[in-house]
């Protein structure tokens, strides 16, 4: 595999890792776009605009978009995020460039009303089924509950508010702010023609219109506290949890093996787990678990003494199956084409030179039981915001 990048004039950036050994190539185009870039009154704004590139652009209907897609014979979708837009796709080599020219071309959508106001409508009806389905919008409010007034806390959908009052001006604005080249990638893995890539990227995109594009990083205050959520009618309790975590340029960024034996094994949770979220300026460790209402205030406890037994300390063997684990993964990921994208792009996306799988690998191979210990202390799990989501209204923090 090579690692190859180039830049254009006006900022766009091009990265590729070249696999001539694959079978196809993996293309996607990252933008610094999500909801932490929202005000408040345009809640919402990233990921409509992720709906509405598919809806047109001044040469393409939405129906000659989606045919073309086919016609590629494409693996595609989009995904919209606190501090992302990513659309992407695969194909055989040989739509190499067919797929950039209209991926790039989707970079410049039409808006038109029509579109702007049907798809309003979908979204709402997004966000209002979302609330609907377990766990009722839980980690949106628990979001919202840490960060407090920081973008972090915004909802990635926003809300039946903020989108209703949502105008294709505003729109066209966030857009023209957000959509700069400079604030984007084309990110390419596989089998794919580097020079051909950079060649079709300068026709393509050479063109478009640079801008300043600045994302503040607003010193987060997280808030402790326990709440709860009264869904009546639904048949299991869940508990959600978040705790301060290292940041995206934290040092210390780099299982929840305990939470599986004691809660999962035993038959004490239907789900649970533990996981971390890094963003520019905060990080979060999330943990949670659904059961049976009887059983919420046990499992509750348990949580809470798992995670005060990570303060004070991991265990040597419990660090080699967690670097055992996090190893295969990795490396199992790396087969994957698709997944080899998103590595170089969220590489791009948090300003970090590239490593390859195995430059990865090591990384975890080499952290020592010092240095995780460490990072439990200096981030307490316990230290953390509850949300108890169901029936029961009685649970107690403990």
């Amino acid at each position: 595999m090579e690692f190859r990048q180039h830049q254009l004039a006006n900022g766009l950036t091009i990265l590729a890792e070249c696999n001539p050994d694959a079978y196809f190539g993996a293309y996607g185009i990252f933008v610094r776009a999500g909801s932490r870039d929202e005000q408040a009154e345009i809640g919402g704004v990233s990921h409509f605009l992720e709906h509405m590139v598919f809806k047109g652009t001044p040469t393409r209907s939405a129906e000659q978009v989606n045919l073309e897609l086919d016609e590629l014979g494409s693996s595609s979708n989009a995904r919209t995020g606190e501090e992302s837009t990513i659309y992407h796709a695969a194909v055989l080599p040989e739509f190499q460039t067919a797929l950039i020219e209209l991926l790039t071309d989707l970079m410049r959508p039409a808006l038109r009303l029509e579109d702007f106001e049907t798809e309003k409508k979908v979204i709402i009806e997004e966000i209002m089924m979302y609330q609907d389905q377990p766990p009722y919008g839980g980690h949106e409010q628990l979001m919202l509950e840490y960060f407090g007034g920081h973008p972090l806390g915004q909802s990635v959908l926003g809300t039946v508010e903020s989108v209703g009052n949502l105008t294709p001006e505003s729109m066209r604005n966030y857009f023209a702010q957000r959509y700069s080249p400079g604030n984007m990638a084309l990110i390419a893995a596989g089998k794919v023609d580097f020079e051909r890539l950079v060649e079709d990227a300068e026709r393509l995109c050479g063109a478009w219109t640079p801008c300043t594009v600045q994302r503040p990083v607003a010193q987060v205050t997280p808030r402790s506290g326990f709440s709860t959520l009264h869904k009546p009618n639904s048949t299991l309790q869940y508990v959600l949890q978040l705790s301060p975590g290292p940041a995206t340029e934290d040092e210390d960024r780099d299982g929840g093996s305990r939470i599986y034996w004691k809660m999962l094994d035993s038959g004490l949770a239907e789900s649970a787990g533990i996981g971390s979220y890094e963003y520019l300026g905060a990080g979060l460790a999330m943990s949670y678990f659904c059961c049976e209402p009887k059983l919420a205030q046990e499992n509750l406890e348990l949580l809470n003494s798992i995670l005060a037994e990570a303060l004070a300390g991991v265990t040597a063997k419990e660090l080699e199956l967690a670097k055992q684990k996090i190893v295969a993964q990795i490396l199992l990921a790396s087969e994957r084409t698709e997944a080899r994208m998103f590595s170089v792009g969220g590489q791009w996306l948090n300003n970090q030179s590239f490593k390859t799988p195995a430059e990865i690998a090591n990384q975890y191979r080499c952290v020592t039981l010092d240095q995780v210990n460490a990072v439990a202390k200096k981030y307490p799990l316990g230290n953390c915001r509850t949300l108890s989501i169901g029936p029961r209204t009685d649970l107690s923090p403990g």
